[in-house]
């Protein structure tokens, strides 16, 4: 019996030691919805400062940067950033509204954010549209994705590596508001989700809008560049099934053996 415990102790040490890295993140995804920081883990910095005024014609920014536009209250203001496979990106905007003496009455924004296919995304966190009473004068917004895949069926609609287009509006508002001047900031921070989310096979490239050739993808790349899509920690968690299945093999057949032939029976011949 001796043999036995201090087989199981074994494997519940190797068990311990292969699943720690994979559980540690287990429990940080648990905790809360909201992104701790940006992928690459730096401060805010700088973005650009103009948006554009359609797909083709968004901003392009990095996560963990700031963008900022001035425009006109009714215009639809783009930008674009980077996402890649594990991720679960949050988009914030802040809108400073125009001088209460000037408005006439409540207004609404909204921001939308959509794939590289042009597809909008379903938010899981967030407030995506919020209204700003007559005094206020600032809204905040904010809108968490799905964790992004690295490969997806045709017909389903789930995030996939590469892309994504903010698009911030006023849905609604006096009409004599219209046109009025405002400033927005936008940025985009990212979760790693690790291998929970991921999936088998991934797409032969990302999918960046325009870029036709392969240093145009890598110019819209992350900080760190675009994964290759087969490395996730279900690697760790395979390997240290593996292992406990093996030593849970071995205690099983130590506890079921005996101890050999009782001393008190002849040997056979």
């Amino acid at each position: 019996m001796r043999t036995v415990r201090t087989m199981l102790a074994a494997a519940a040490l190797a068990g311990a030691a292969l699943l720690g890295p994979a559980a540690s993140a287990g429990v940080a995804d648990s905790a809360t919805p909201t992104p701790s920081g940006s992928a690459s883990g730096a401060a805010s910095e700088a973005g650009p400062t103009e948006a554009g005024t359609s797909f083709r014609t968004a901003a392009f920014f990095k996560q963990g940067q700031q963008a900022t536009a001035q425009a006109s209250t009714g215009d639809y203001l783009y930008w674009v950033f980077p996402a890649d496979t594990g991720e679960r990106p949050t988009v914030t905007a802040t809108v400073t509204l125009p001088e209460a003496a000037l408005r006439h009455g409540s207004s609404t924004w909204r921001i939308d954010v959509y794939d590289g296919l042009r597809r909008r995304q379903p938010c899981v966190y967030g407030m995506q549209s919020r209204p700003a009473a007559k005094e206020a004068s600032t809204v905040e917004l904010a809108c968490t994705l799905r964790p992004v895949r690295a490969a997806a069926d045709t017909w389903s609609n789930d995030p996939l590596p590469g892309s994504y287009f903010v698009r911030l509006t006023v849905t609604g508002l006096p009409e004599e508001d219209s046109g009025q001047p405002f400033s927005a900031r936008v940025g985009a921070t990212s979760r790693d989700m690790g291998g929970a989310y991921a999936t088998d096979g991934a797409l032969s490239v990302p999918l960046v809008p325009g870029a036709t050739t392969p240093e145009t993808v890598e110019a819209r790349a992350p900080e760190d560049g675009w994964s290759s899509g087969w490395w996730s920690d279900r690697w760790l968690w395979t390997a240290a099934g593996g292992v406990l299945a093996a030593l849970a093999g071995v205690g099983g057949y130590v506890l079921t053996r005996g101890s050999g032939r009782p001393s008190r029976v002849p040997p056979a011949g």
